[in-house]
């Protein structure tokens, strides 16, 4: 991917104006500086252009991106990166209305994205719920307010390496299989990750070597949350029993793992094709393919029947009614409307999924 002509690698790039509450920054062109070629500067950078490289969108060249920047490290190295890797960045700052101050922490986030270069910084204010807990609520309201505002950018995210071992153990530990370790992806449209080969404490650096205070936010250290647990007891303990190194296997362990699934959804999607029949599947092509991509299989076509928050449980109920057929009921598998539940049975040789308001018995005669 070549350079778009006007631009200078290794410079700031020109700014475009804001929105939010953010002040515009007054540094002119003629007034930016260079980014001092640290090891974590040159380290940060190289993951940034790297990510552009393999999946930043082809038009303009470099590509014009978003930036998710909370005030931490991590979101500001992304930050101070990409500003000097991609053609131009729009910095979005959400305010989970969560902490007294948070608003003003929000606005100088903005303002600190504006002086880096970024050519637009806005201020996100959310309602967060507390449906599955303040983490899990926080996130969906996040993540929503992103996607609303990207105006079809992809959205790079400060996800680094150690929050890339995190999430390997929280999946570990819901014991779902492969897919539940895989981790994160470096692009997920429109999310790319483009820090999960970089160490924690290299954005650390970077920010010191710029003369940058991250925000230091409270929840990132509130015991109470199972991923800082994480972070400050269980990795620390395992990387002093196991002579340190488990982070970093801990991430290639969740990149081999999508490398290999990549694969078996190939097969799976294969063989849903073979097995499908109008809206139902075929019993018999289900049961002689290997359980590996049988339940691929039929997780995707849970999936795009309506099916919401499939579990392992919910899987291996359903390709019991292909393996280990009694003639049982029906599974009920999440979704559906009020009143009524998304049901998958078996009927006559096939695999089907209705709105039910029970979990019946079925009849097969196959």
């Amino acid at each position: 991917m070549g350079r778009a002509p006007g631009t200078t690698p290794g410079r700031f790039g020109s700014e475009a104006g804001s929105t939010g509450s953010a002040p515009r920054s007054a540094r002119s062109a003629e007034g930016v500086s260079r980014l001092p070629e640290t090891a974590a500067v040159l380290a940060v950078r190289r993951a940034v252009r790297d990510w552009l490289t393999r999946f930043g969108p082809d038009d303009p060249d470099p590509p014009v991106v978003a930036v998710a920047l909370s005030g931490g490290a991590d979101s500001l190295a992304l930050t101070a990166a990409a500003v000097v890797e991609a053609a131009a960045v729009d910095a979005l700052v959400v305010d989970h209305r969560l902490q007294p101050a948070s608003a003003a922490v929000a606005a100088e986030a903005a303002a600190r994205a504006l002086a880096l270069g970024c050519r637009s910084a806005r201020v996100l204010a959310v309602d967060v719920g507390t449906d599955g807990g303040v983490e899990a609520a926080a996130r969906r309201a996040r993540y929503a307010a992103l996607d609303a505002a990207r105006d079809g950018l992809p959205v790079l995210l400060g996800h680094t390496l150690d929050d890339q071992a995190e999430t390997v153990l929280l999946g570990l530990a819901r014991g779902s299989g492969g897919r539940s370790i895989h981790g994160m992806a470096p692009f997920t449209e429109p999310w790319g990750r483009p820090l999960l080969g970089v160490r924690r404490a290299t954005t650390g650096q970077l920010c010191a070597d710029l003369g940058l205070a991250p925000h230091a936010d409270p929840h990132n250290i509130a015991p109470e949350f199972t991923r800082v647990r994480l972070r400050t007891e269980v990795l620390p303990l395992l990387e002093e029993v196991l002579g340190g190194g488990v982070a970093p296997a801990l991430a290639r362990t969740a990149e081999q793992l999508r490398e290999d699934s990549i694969v078996l959804d190939t097969l799976a999607d294969e063989l849903l094709r073979g097995a499908t029949d109008g809206s139902m599947l075929v019993v018999e092509t289900l049961a002689t393919a290997p359980a590996a991509l049988r339940k691929r299989a039929i997780r995707t076509w849970l999936l795009s029947g309506g099916a919401k928050a499939l579990t392992n449980k919910h899987l291996q109920a359903v390709d019991a009614l292909i393996t280990g057929w009694r003639g049982q009921g029906g599974v009920a598998v999440g979704g559906g409307r009020p009143g009524s539940r998304l049901v998958a049975g078996r009927e006559r040789g096939r695999l089907t999924l209705r709105l039910g308001n029970d979990c019946h018995r079925t009849d097969d005669t196959s």
